[in-house]
């Protein structure tokens, strides 16, 4: 390792070390499929460290996320199949294919533009390697939270020319949505009262989408809310040695209303 700043190449002989004869036992165990949850892990961890506005936090985090990059390319690597050169490459390469605008003579108006092309770009690509009839809303991992998912299959429809007019037209579609869960309620139907709150989710995160809003973010927002809020009542009973069941709902309420207030 250089004495100076370490360079990328040091880091990838520090994995490399880790997983060679007399390195790390642990790190010699990992596969793909045993670091999956590390990596969905770290992901998240630098959306809180976004979220805070921590620049010390997000730099952490970005190198854990970066690890579990070196990490999974080294096993790769090991088995013959790619290495860290190979994904740089395709990336680089991805990146000057996906922005004609910059490095080419394509002239766009917009960032809308921008991801259209994009889309398009990745249809032809999917086309290339084989891919037969790939649809607009194809390339999301189904891994992803559904209502990020779900915003994301919106714009991806949208580009494709598929997408509601107005923000207002979503919110009569919710109203649509909660007439449906009422009947399904009367009905005593639990697998289409399962189908209909899904498509109010889905119908709110398409609301959310064309107001400009990211549906996860504001559900984050929300539960963080609530999560402040609901410590404070718990802080507060405690305070008072008492425990929610021996409050009334209607004192409950009151004191939640109550203790709002304060944020």
């Amino acid at each position: 390792m250089s004495d100076q700043h370490p360079e990328f190449a040091d880091l990838i002989a520090l994995m490399h070390r880790l997983r060679a004869p007399g390195g790390c036992p642990w790190d010699a165990e990992q596969t793909h499929a045993s670091l999956r949850p590390y990596l969905l892990e770290e992901a998240y961890e630098v959306i809180d460290a976004i979220d805070a506005g921590s620049d010390p936090e997000l730099c952490d985090e970005l190198g854990d996320l970066l690890l579990q990059v070196v990490f999974h390319t080294e096993l790769a690597a090991e088995r013959g199949a790619f290495t860290i050169g190979d994904v740089i490459d395709g990336l680089s390469a991805k990146l000057v294919r996906r922005h004609p605008h910059v490095f080419a003579e394509t002239k766009v108006a917009s960032s809308s533009e921008v991801e259209r092309n994009w889309s398009a770009i990745k249809r032809t690509e999917r086309r290339k390697r084989g891919v037969t009839a790939p649809s607009a809303i194809d390339g999301l991992p189904r891994a992803m939270p559904a209502l990020a998912r779900a915003h994301r299959i919106g714009e991806k429809a949208a580009n494709a020319g598929f997408d509601w007019d107005r923000a207002a037209a979503v919110r009569e579609k919710i109203d649509e949505e909660l007439g449906e869960i009422d009947r399904a309620l009367a009905d005593g139907d639990s697998s289409a009262l399962e189908e209909e709150i899904g498509d109010l989710l889905f119908a709110v995160a398409s609301f959310a989408r064309l107001s400009g809003i990211q549906a996860e973010s504001a559900l984050a927002g929300a539960l963080a809310k609530f999560d402040r809020r609901f410590r404070r009542l718990e802080q507060h009973l405690g305070g008072e040695a008492r425990s929610m069941h021996e409050v009334s709902a209607a004192d409950l309420e009151a004191l939640w209303q109550r203790l709002k207030k304060f944020g």
